[in-house]
């Protein structure tokens, strides 16, 4: 496929930057669906105090078109145990914009942050950020995706497993990681031969984990332009999409790796 069109909710994150540039570049349609406008697509702006239902209603009534692909990769992060009592203030991913945090490195680091966290509003915002946009991308995909395109959730690779003290944050993103399972299965409301994935980096490359981490061994964190690549391959069906897959991505020695689960 030479050209084509994709919407990516999340656009003007790090790594939504990313993917816009990259489909960009090829000469593809692109939608950005953010609270910011991404400058180089066409900006769907989501209001910040819209419930669920006006953010769909914003979206689905924003798309008109057929489009090959929807990404999701809006999210955030934010820490805090089952004891946390709002004596810190959490992250306010909202403001600082969404990336990913999927390293375990990053996550020692912060742990002094995450107990500090209030359980109940790092929660709330954690399912905001990843589920909901989730759940509007999936309902999107029923009524704009081609038969046979293309559908990427955004999951973690920490969520595999207990997450103690970013609990809001591993409960919404487990939950996204069973919404791709139920996605790919029989009438679950998606066009036909849709592919329906979820990427689980384990650290993305970007100028805020840098900044957190400038002493870490940057070979085995994956570039956000390799990630968009690949996304670009699988969308273009340059390559085949795994679907019904949780993708674990890692890199070592500056060799990045996917393995579907």
């Amino acid at each position: 496929m030479d050209s084509g069109s994709i919407v990516v909710y999340g656009g003007s994150g790090a790594l939504g930057r990313a993917i816009v540039t990259d489909f960009i570049s090829k000469k593809w349609t692109v939608f950005s669906i953010d609270f910011i406008p991404n400058q180089e697509a066409t900006s769907i702006l989501l209001e910040k105090n819209d419930t669920l239902e006006e953010q769909n209603k914003r979206v689905i009534g924003a798309i008109s078109c057929k489009v090959d692909a929807i990404v999701c990769v809006a999210g955030g992060w934010a820490g805090g145990n089952a004891a946390s009592d709002g004596k810190k203030t959490i992250v306010d991913v909202q403001s600082i914009r969404p990336i990913i945090y999927s390293s375990s490195l990053l996550i020692v680091k912060m742990t002094n942050i995450c107990a500090r966290g209030y359980l109940f509003a790092s929660s709330e915002m954690m399912w905001k950020q990843s589920v909901h946009s989730s759940l509007i991308a999936s309902h999107l995909a029923t009524k704009s995706l081609k038969p046979g395109g293309l559908l990427l959730l955004t999951g973690a690779y920490p969520a595999q497993r207990g997450t103690p003290f970013m609990i809001g944050y591993g409960m919404a993103k487990a939950a996204v990681h069973q919404l791709v399972l139920s996605l790919a299965e029989h009438d679950s409301g998606l066009p036909d031969d849709v592919k329906v994935n979820a990427i689980l980096p384990v650290t993305l490359d970007t100028p805020m984990n840098r900044s957190g981490m400038p002493n870490a061994d940057f070979s085995t964190w994956t570039p956000l332009s390799e990630v968009a690549e690949t996304i670009f391959k699988w969308a273009s069906k340059k390559e085949p999409a795994p679907t019904g897959k949780l993708i674990e991505i890692m890199t070592k020695g500056g060799k990045t790796t996917y393995t579907p689960k």
